[in-house]
């Protein structure tokens, strides 16, 4: 893959139209008219969409990064959490300073920054994302497996240092590591992550595909982004596999 095609493929405009849909908050059926629509645009679309919100009100935003610049962090962190919201602080975190915006973050409860990491564009906080430590990274990815908010999950996926990426894989089960590979961000990535991994778990996402319907998608997509090398790695299970799943992953990794 060449260029910006990071959500390109047969799969890659149901998973545009997720994000979008998540965007726009409106249900993903809705927007099934562009689905023949190539995922590249679809994502360059949600990109300006994206983009529009978060520049909406600049001005007024930037004055409360700025007047944030003078409350103590403890006194920030409260306010942030008690008065500004989720949907606030994910506007102005890309506004404030590193280095205060991480020693807030630290101090807000896991179960508010899942909800922050709902509504923040990672574009414009990588720095922050990128220092938060290990500990209250693995208690947001809890937090937000719990919920089942894959989307989050994988827009965070491409701004994270690889350890901390191991360490999250480690606490998310095999079905839920495909969904979030599904809506990952940067499908360039995909081979790059799986090589993080435990090298028998490969196997084990694409068993666990094989088991439910509803995950042949997202394992069919995970692996038209593996490299040669990991996809030839599948070829001795594959007798082990139903049926049709097996002609559909023979016919991928061919």
């Amino acid at each position: 893959m060449t260029g910006n095609a990071v959500s390109s493929g047969k799969y890659g405009a149901e998973a545009e139209i997720l994000k979008l849909a998540r965007v726009l908050d409106v249900e993903p059926a809705r927007l099934a008219y562009l689905a023949r629509v190539d995922a590249d645009d679809l994502q360059a679309f949600r990109e300006q969409v994206t983009d529009t919100l978060f520049d909406a009100n600049a001005a007024a935003l930037q004055r409360m990064a700025l007047a944030a610049r003078v409350v103590p962090v403890g006194v920030l962190a409260k306010i942030a959490e008690k008065v500004f919201g989720p949907l606030l602080c994910a506007r102005i975190a890309g506004l404030v300073d590193v280095g205060r915006g991480v020693d807030v973050a630290k101090r807000l409860s896991p179960g508010f920054l899942a909800e922050v990491a709902a509504e923040l564009d990672p574009r414009r906080a990588s720095a922050i994302i990128t220092r938060i430590p290990l500990d209250t990274v693995l208690a947001v990815s809890a937090e937000l497996t719990r919920k089942e908010d894959w989307i989050t999950l994988g827009r965070f996926v491409g701004h994270l240092p690889d350890l901390t990426v191991r360490r999250a894989l480690e606490q998310i089960d095999d079905p839920a590591l495909l969904r979030i590979a599904f809506v990952l961000d940067d499908k360039r990535r995909i081979d790059h992550v799986v090589g993080l991994l435990p090298a028998h778990r490969l196997g084990r996402l694409v068993t666990a595909a094989s088991a439910d319907e509803g995950l042949w998608t997202p394992a069919l997509d995970l692996l038209t982004h593996l490299g040669e090398a990991r996809r030839a790695t599948l070829k001795p299970m594959l007798s082990g596999l139903p049926g049709g799943f097996r002609d559909r992953v023979q016919a991928t990794i061919k």
